[in-house]
């Protein structure tokens, strides 16, 4: 059996040193260009592989990165997981994902994560690291990156939920509705979550601009992120004694629930209740649900390119990226039906 080609016989095809193979795998600027090309061809002659291991010892890096985020069987989490993935597909790195299903694992993830021997480089999804985590990372000099989430002295990419949630209500009134009801998570998650509390926000900003006092009846908690619990929480709005003409779900999700419950009350969508969801997961295309378009999988493929860029320059300036959002909208609002 023969074996299989070393460094040394790549070194001796291309006629440089073993150090300057090195140099090539380890995409160091110092190589001209034509010794690197001289070096790839011998690479691609031999049909030589380097072996992981010793390159991670060679460079001394993990040639890791790890990906911290919540619940990661969440259409919107899978969604940015999936451009996370795409980003790193042709890389040399391999990506380790960290659920996270409790406040108490995100504590010990940011505690094990924060380490160079662990990962080159650390993602951070919708997890709000405190100042106390932020020191720890900066001590272990490990470059982060936030997506979805803040703090002014790390990296980060992020949307604009206030004006988010602004748009959605927006529309709404612009359709004629003046009855809008809000369906969310709880406002204050043990996870440092924001969005629904932003959203909330742009909501009750777009009614006040429309000279409409905010109704906290017509704001409506679903116990946990799910369509069941949201269509449990939708039924009970839309039975009130007055009850919304329109509905805003802080997610997609939560506005499929609201459907059901309204297919279940008797209340044709969108001729009786237009409703709005926030994300413009794939499922909302497919059941024409209109909804405000966040760049999911972008922002997860962007997200890992700052990664890569803070990992190579480790002086780089803190980067702050805010991604657009748009409205799509479908069939799911109509104009207010006058009776």
């Amino acid at each position: 059996m023969s074996q299989s080609p070393t460094i040394r016989d790549v070194a001796k095809r291309a006629g440089v040193g073993v150090g300057t193979v090195s140099r090539v795998l380890n995409n160091h600027p110092s190589v001209s260009i034509s010794t690197r090309e001289m070096v790839e061809e011998a690479i691609a002659e031999l049909d030589f592989s380097p072996n992981p291991s010793a390159r991670r010892l060679s460079s001394g890096k993990t040639m890791t990165i790890a990906v911290v985020a919540p619940f990661f069987t969440r259409p919107a989490f899978v969604e940015r997981l999936r451009g996370v993935v795409s980003a790193i597909a042709d890389s040399a790195y391999d990506v380790v994902v960290y659920d996270v299903e409790t406040p108490g694992r995100r504590e010990q993830y940011f505690r094990d994560l924060a380490r160079r021997d662990r990962a080159d480089g650390l993602l951070i999804i919708a997890l709000p690291p405190t100042d106390e985590d932020v020191a720890r990372f900066t001590n272990a000099n490990i470059p982060v990156v936030l997506l979805d989430c803040s703090h002014p002295d790390l990296h980060r990419i992020v949307i604009d939920d206030v004006y988010g949630g602004f748009i959605a209500t927006k529309h709404l009134l612009d359709l004629g509705h003046r009855l809008i009801g809000y369906l969310s998570d709880s406002p204050e998650s043990p996870f440092g979550f924001v969005a629904s509390r932003y959203r909330l926000q742009g909501y009750r900003d777009a009614l006040a601009d429309a000279e409409i006092d905010f109704n906290s009846d017509y704001h409506v908690v679903a116990i946990d992120h799910g369509i069941r619990e949201a269509r449990q929480a939708a039924k009970g709005l839309l039975q009130l004694p007055v009850r919304p003409t329109a509905v805003f779900a802080s997610s997609d999700t939560q506005a499929i629930g609201v459907i059901q419950a309204a297919n279940e009350l008797g209340l044709r969508v969108p001729d009786e209740l237009s409703v709005i969801g926030y994300d413009d997961i794939d499922l909302a295309e497919f059941l024409h649900l209109s909804t405000v378009h966040q760049p999911l999988f972008t922002s997860g493929a962007e997200a890992v390119d700052l990664l890569m860029e803070a990992i190579a320059n480790p002086s780089l300036p803190t980067r702050h990226i805010q991604m657009p959002l748009q409205l799509a909208v479908r069939q799911s609002t109509a104009p207010l039906a006058q009776n």
